[in-house]
This record gives C-alpha cells, sequence and structure tokens, in this order.
C-alpha cells in the first residue's frame, strides 16, 4: 500500500516537474525579427513588462509572468539594451534579464565641432542624457581629470565606431574614450609628432582646421603642409575655419573683411600660432594627414573657380592673389556675398 502511495506520489511531482519544465522551455515569442528593448537605469518590473508588450516580444504573457516569479525576476533590474530573438523560451528572456545578459551598441560619432554637438550625438545612442554630458564636456575638473583643458577635451574622443553598453556611466564613457585616445596614438604617431615639433594636441588642432578647409583625402595633406610651413616661419595662419569658429557661423561661405576682427583667441588672422584648442573633432584622416603632409614651400591655398571643390597651391604672395581674384569674381558671379 505504502509503495502503490509513493509511486503515486512520484508520479505526480514528475507530472508537476515535467510541467514546470515545459513551462520555461517551451518558445514564448510572437515576433519574426530580432527586436531590441531598452530598459533605463531604476526602471521597475512593470516598466520592463510594459516595453515587452510594447514591442509584442511576448506571446503567453500568463506562463511568462509565472517563469518571471519561479526564477525570482524584479527584486534586481539591470539597465541595457536586451535582444529578443524569435524562438526564445521563457527561461531563455527571463535569464537573460534577471543575470543582465545586455547586448551592446556601436558607437558612432564624427563630423561634430562643439561640445554641444558631441554631447548630442552621444545622447541619442546611449542612456545619458545630453544635458549632463554638456556640463561634464566643459567642466574644468573633467578635463583636467583626463589631462586637457575644456578648450582640448574634444580631442580625446577620436571618431569612430566603438561597442559599448548602452547603459554606461559617463564615467565610464570617458574612461573609455581615454583608452581609446592613448591606443590610438601609438609610438609611430608620437614619433611623427614629436618630429614635427607638435604635441598630440596641436597635430589634432591643426587637423581640425585641414578638415574645415577640405574633405577631399588626397589634397588634405597639402593643405597641413601650408599651415605646418606657416607655423613654421613664425606666420599667422590666417585659416578661414578659425573665424567662423569664433562667429560661431558656420554657413559662412565667404568670409569678408568686417569678419576678420572678430575678437577671439581662435581669429588667427588677429592671433598668431594655434587656437587653444580644436575647431572640431578631427578625423584620423586629418590627423594622419599632418602626420605625413609632404615636404614642400607652399605657403598660400585658394579654392578653384570652377567649383570643383580643390584647391590652387603657391609659395608665393603674387600667385595667391591671382587665384584668390578669381576665385572672387567666381563668388561675385554666383552671388555669393556671404
Amino acid at each position: 500500500m505504502l509503495v502503490a502511495v509513493a509511486l503515486l506520489l512520484g508520479g505526480g511531482l514528475a507530472v508537476v516537474g515535467l510541467r514546470i519544465y515545459r513551462r520555461q522551455m517551451q518558445p514564448n515569442t510572437s515576433i519574426d525579427s530580432p527586436v531590441s528593448i531598452y530598459i533605463p537605469t531604476n526602471a521597475t518590473l512593470q516598466q520592463v513588462f510594459d516595453s515587452l508588450q510594447c514591442h509584442r516580444v511576448v506571446h503567453n504573457w500568463e506562463i511568462f509572468k509565472r517563469v518571471v516569479a519561479q526564477q525570482g525576476y524584479g527584486d534586481k533590474i539591470y539597465p541595457g539594451r536586451y535582444v529578443f530573438e524569435p524562438g526564445m523560451s521563457n527561461k531563455r528572456m527571463v535569464n537573460m534579464l534577471r543575470l543582465g545578459w545586455q547586448k551592446p551598441i556601436r558607437l558612432t560619432f564624427n563630423n561634430l565641432r562643439l561640445p554641444e554637438e558631441l554631447a548630442g550625438r552621444l545622447a541619442r545612442q546611449v542612456e545619458v542624457d545630453s544635458a549632463t554630458l554638456v556640463g561634464l564636456l566643459t567642466s574644468d575638473t573633467m578635463a583636467q581629470r583626463y589631462g586637457f583643458t575644456p578648450q582640448t577635451f574634444i580631442a580625446m574622443f577620436v571618431p569612430n565606431t566603438y561597442e559599448v553598453y548602452w547603459s554606461i556611466t559617463p564615467e565610464q564613457l570617458f574612461d573609455r574614450m581615454r583608452k581609446e585616445y592613448d591606443r590610438f596614438w601609438t609610438s609611430e604617431r608620437d614619433g611623427k609628432a614629436h618630429a614635427l615639433g607638435l604635441s598630440r594636441i596641436e597635430v589634432s588642432t591643426v587637423a581640425s582646421i585641414v578638415q574645415e578647409e577640405t574633405h577631399k583625402a588626397t589634397e588634405q595633406p597639402l593643405v597641413a603642409r601650408v599651415y605646418l610651413n606657416r607655423l613654421g616661419r613664425g606666420m599667422p595662419l590666417q585659416a578661414c575655419p578659425t573665424v567662423k569658429f569664433a562667429l560661431r557661423d558656420f554657413g559662412l561661405r565667404r568670409v569678408l573683411d568686417r569678419h576678420l576682427e572678430v575678437e577671439s583667441p581662435y581669429n588667427t588672422y588677429r592671433n598668431s600660432g594655434l587656437p587653444p584648442g580644436p575647431i572640431g573633432l578631427a578625423s584620423i584622416a586629418a590627423i594622419d594627414a599632418v602626420l605625413n603632409a609632404p615636404q614642400n614651400n607652399y605657403l598660400y591655398f585658394c579654392a578653384k573657380a570652377e567649383g570643383s571643390g580643390t584647391h590652387h597651391f603657391s609659395t608665393n604672395y603674387a600667385e595667391h592673389m591671382r587665384h584668390s581674384r578669381e576665385y572672387s569674381r567666381h563668388l561675385n558671379q554666383r552671388k555669393i556675398y556671404r
């Protein structure tokens, strides 16, 4: 009799165990392709449910919530980006959330000038809000912590694509960017900068000006050499992009004499040497263009009148002025006065 009862109880427990196993392991999604769910810091369990429901990830909510309770998910909610695949089981989904198995995002930034622009680009890709990032990017304390000033801090952010977690904190993000900066500045690049008599920051500053002058890869080294030659001779850079930066008017297509009067340490028509820092996020190509600028005697360059985006390069002022007058006539014909 006791044996029979034991067998019945054992069989019953086996059935219950099988049901629990099936409940946990059976597929329970209603999606046909991967879906990313972003769980913010300090989210509640209900907010997680709301996100899953909004994206129609879960097929059978009753079973899913039972597994959530069985696995003890809810006391600790890990923020991040979680990718749900078609056919995932309840247990796989719940464990992913419970253990914080988030997937990284690809963080990309380039073609930016101001800290506000960089903060906005970063904030659109990670959880940190742009206001917080602007405050940190313009902070004396934060810049000094990484060996920069507020004027040069932007140089630490080397434009590229990086894998980071969406929930990355500002401190983690800045630490990562400093590591990438040091990784970028190899002994070879440092050696080339030293041969030019420039620091890393000075190379990035020249590169940021070069980048604004031309995006053509074949011309960036030539433009870089013009500025290096001018620096070497103690001549003012007289770089129009620095005037636009000083005015914060990046739509200017024609820099006039009145623009050159702006009082700013970034106005390289009124101030000798380099400006206080980069006038934008210098690309890797632009930095390498400075480091590998060919030797020549060019001291001037002027955009060609045909509008090709290329330039005339000159060794003397008279030749440069001929090209400059030709380009001015071209702008007048197109009625570009500003």
